[in-house]
This record gives structure tokens, C-alpha cells and sequence, in this order.
């Protein structure tokens, strides 16, 4: 019987060491390094899917070229931020919240892809546990396989048998392999059970998608290396009181990291919100200072989204400064912009700010709504709520140019919005034909106020 190997692994970064080190020499963190019990036994229960292809070395002009195969997830969100729909090979990880519905919106993907072998493989529930869920989601797929197993060997013995088109895992933490003599979850098991299908997915170029957890700190538990080995990195985040869920690009081999995809958490599984602006504005009677309405792009999906802001003079001496979804030094930057360039006396006011919906944006267009609230709720005066606004404020107290201007007027015209505040600098590149919104253009904040405020 082979001789046991113990080897000490830094929780933070993945660093390996042949004793303990109190200082970890990669990630400079201290006391992070465990001790794991590994025992590696070649030829042990190998699958024979790893056998099937010897790599040789190929001329980079030989290698064919074309488009890549796309699975259609007949999700319109998790395609726009994929970059299209899954790639074929690929090898997908998942992160999130305890709890903010990671399984089940991947239970939904399988159960939609209708014609399609997709096989869920599940370590933390059982299978009556996943049947309850499915039935709470009301789709339907015949071809879906539920495998409750946590054993890399035996689960690679029944994806020979299935032959599936696609491998959803939930999660990756509580899979093992016989290979390394170490409790699930840890660094070693991670690592070794994630190349196993990293090199399952490119030999057979099976699309596989891991659902990982994440830490106190809300990082990807396990080692960094898990990140770079997978394709893409996806976090699904949210705000439990407001039952929205937010899916973004963290890392992507095949697509753009600026997407985002909105759900709405029912009882009946999760909804696309395909009009985000329907849930980050509010629809109200009567108008109050404080609010303007921001023609912002995440990524290339453009969105109105509301800003509400607070003036109020400080009660303790000290003014506060206070941010919700908006970068807190950069509205210490517009406040100061106020104050020094335009004679806002705002150096003994307490500033709050909060974006609507829970979201957290930082799209630079966003500053010249801000400053607009800021200044409605300083004199107590609403700004009218047919207005919207985008641009970006310099620190001379200039309004920027800012980028996919047509986009974002196209979407606040569709809206029905009848007015948009924008630099006069962004008035070359715009079409106004088939527009029946008024386009309002500025160069200075002073023109801002007047405009708004007389």
C-alpha cells in the first residue's frame, strides 16, 4: 500500500508547501497554511473518456477556424451575458449567496432545454429534494438526468453510460476523488476535482457548468487557481429585500464582462426582467425633490434608472456623506465640484444618495442625474419627471461627452420621456430622425440649474 504524503496547502491563494510556512510567500497573508493528508495512485479508476484523444502538436495554420458551436439556453439574460448562449467545451463556474437561487436557476436551464440530455449531478440535496423544486418550477424536460453522487469516478462511470450534452454540478465543494486522500472541500479536493472536468469538458467537448461557494469576504471559495482554470465566471448576486437577483460576468473566454442579466425571484422559480427600467423606476402621483431619472448602459444594454438623493443641514457639526450603489469618493468629487466651481454651499449639509432597485452601478453618465438631484433636493424644488439626464462632470464643472449617446436616447424616447439633458459636445454624433424626444444640451452645471430651476 502506497505510503501516505502530507502537504500544506495556503487557504487563500492555493500555495503549496512541503511544511508549514506562517507567512504565505505568494499572496503574503498570514497563518493560512493547513496541512492535507494526499495519496495519488496513477491509473485508479480511470475513466476511459480521458483516453480517447492523444494531443499531438498542430501548425497554428492547419488548426480549422470558424465560428463556435452555442448552445441556445433559452435564457435571454444568461445568453446576453455569456456572450451568446454556452460555448461547446466550455467550462463554467457559478457563484453566489447562500440561499439567492444558484440551483435554481440552473435547474431552470436544464428543465427549458427540451430535447437536450443534460445531466444534474447534485451533492447537497437529494433526489425527492430536487424533484419538490422542479415541480415548484413547472417546466419539464425528459431528457434531464438528476444523479445525487459526490464521487468523481463513479459520476464519470454514468456520464459514459449517458452520454450527456450537457453537465450541470452543484456544487463543486462537495465532490471527491479517490485520487487525493483529503475531506471534500478542500484546496487539493477543489483543484483535482475541477481539472477532472476541465479536461473532461475539452476532450469531449461538453459544455459543464460548476456551482461554487463563496466566502465571508464574498470571494470564490477554494484556491485562485479555480478561476483561472474555468472559461467563465459568473456571480449571481441580489439584495434579499428586494427580490431581484443580478447576474454578471466576472471572467469570460467568449464574450463581454460588461453584461448583466436581471431576475425576479417568484414562487414559481425566477423571472427575466427583459425591461429592467420597469423596476428602477418608481411610478408615483406626485413629484418630490431629491429624484431624477439617469439614462445609464451596462454594457450594451441601456437602462433609466432612478437617483434619489438627500440635503439636509448636518444636526452635529460634522456633515455626513453618505452613498447606496454609487462610488462614495466619487460623490465626494461632484459635491466638491459643487461647492468650488458653481458657489453650492453644500461644505455644511449632510448628502445622502441611493440609487433605486439595490443596484450598484458605476457608469460615469450617472454624475450629471446626481448633481440634479443633489441641487433639487438643496433648494426643495422636484425636477419634472419627464426629464432624464446623461452625462459625465469634469472637475472644472464641464459636461462631458459620453459614449453610445444614440442608445441611450433611443431608450428614454421609447420610454415615452419627453425631454434629455445631455453635453452639447455628445450633439454631432446623434441622429435625430424618427426622435420625438427634445434634446436639451449643456456645457456647464450653472446651465443645469437655470435650465431646471430658473
Amino acid at each position: 500500500m502506497a505510503k501516505s504524503k502530507t502537504t500544506f496547502f495556503c487557504q487563500n491563494c492555493g500555495a503549496q508547501s512541503s511544511k508549514w510556512i506562517g507567512k504565505c510567500p505568494s499572496c503574503f497573508e498570514w497563518n493560512t497554511y493547513v496541512e492535507e493528508v494526499i495519496q495519488r495512485e496513477s491509473g485508479k479508476n480511470k475513466s476511459t473518456i480521458f483516453s480517447q484523444n492523444v494531443a499531438k502538436p498542430v501548425k497554428i495554420k492547419e488548426i480549422k477556424s470558424g465560428n463556435e458551436t452555442r448552445i441556445n439556453t433559452k435564457d435571454q439574460e444568461l445568453n446576453r451575458v455569456l456572450g451568446g448562449g454556452l460555448v461547446t467545451g466550455s467550462l463554467v463556474l457559478v457563484g453566489g449567496e447562500p440561499g439567492i437561487g444558484k440551483s435554481t436557476l440552473l435547474l431552470q436551464i436544464a428543465l427549458n432545454l427540451a430535447g437536450l440530455r443534460v445531466l444534474y449531478i447534485t451533492g447537497e440535496e437529494s433526489e425527492q429534494q430536487i424533484k419538490m423544486r422542479a415541480n415548484r418550477i413547472g417546466s419539464s424536460n425528459e431528457d434531464c438526468y438528476i444523479l445525487a453522487e459526490t464521487q468523481t469516478q463513479n459520476i464519470f462511470q454514468h456520464i459514459e453510460n449517458i452520454q450527456p450534452q450537457l453537465v450541470i454540478i452543484d456544487s463543486i465543494q462537495t465532490l471527491h476523488t479517490e485520487i487525493i486522500d483529503s475531506s471534500a472541500g478542500s484546496i487539493s479536493q477543489i483543484r483535482e476535482c475541477a481539472a477532472e472536468f476541465q479536461k473532461y469538458s475539452k476532450v469531449t467537448n461538453t459544455p459543464v457548468v460548476l456551482i461554487g461557494h463563496i466566502t465571508k469576504d464574498g470571494g470564490l471559495a477554494g484556491p485562485k487557481l479555480l478561476e483561472h482554470m474555468v472559461d467563465t465566471v459568473l456571480q449571481f448576486e441580489g439584495e434579499r429585500n428586494y427580490g431581484y437577483r443580478i447576474i454578471r460576468a466576472v471572467k469570460n473566454r467568449f464574450g463581454s464582462t460588461a453584461e448583466l442579466g436581471i431576475y425576479e425571484m417568484h414562487d414559481a422559480g425566477l423571472r427575466q426582467v427583459t425591461n429592467p427600467s420597469e423596476i428602477l423606476i418608481s411610478h408615483r402621483d406626485t413629484q418630490l425633490s431629491g429624484i431624477t431619472i439617469a439614462a445609464m448602459m451596462e454594457g450594451l444594454r441601456p437602462m433609466m434608472i432612478e437617483t434619489q438623493a438627500l440635503v439636509s443641514t448636518a444636526a452635529y457639526g460634522t456633515p455626513q456623506r453618505s452613498s447606496t450603489g454609487f462610488d462614495a469618493r466619487r460623490l465626494n468629487m461632484l459635491l466638491a465640484v459643487l461647492e468650488k466651481r458653481c458657489g453650492f454651499k453644500l461644505g455644511t449639509k449632510d448628502v445622502f444618495l441611493n440609487i433605486a432597485g439595490g443596484l450598484k452601478v458605476d457608469d460615469p453618465a450617472l454624475d450629471l442625474a446626481i448633481i440634479s438631484s443633489i441641487l433639487s433636493s438643496s433648494e426643495d424644488i422636484p425636477v419634472d419627471q419627464n426629464i432624464c439626464f446623461a452625462g459625465e462632470i469634469g472637475l472644472s464643472g464641464e459636461i462631458r461627452s459620453i459614449n453610445r449617446i444614440d442608445q441611450r436616447i433611443s431608450e428614454a424616447n421609447k420610454l415615452g420621456f419627453e425631454k434629455i439633458v445631455i453635453s452639447k459636445y455628445n450633439q454631432k454624433s446623434i441622429d435625430r430622425k424618427k426622435l420625438n424626444i427634445e434634446i436639451i444640451s449643456v456645457s456647464k452645471v450653472d446651465e443645469v440649474f437655470n435650465i431646471l430651476f430658473g
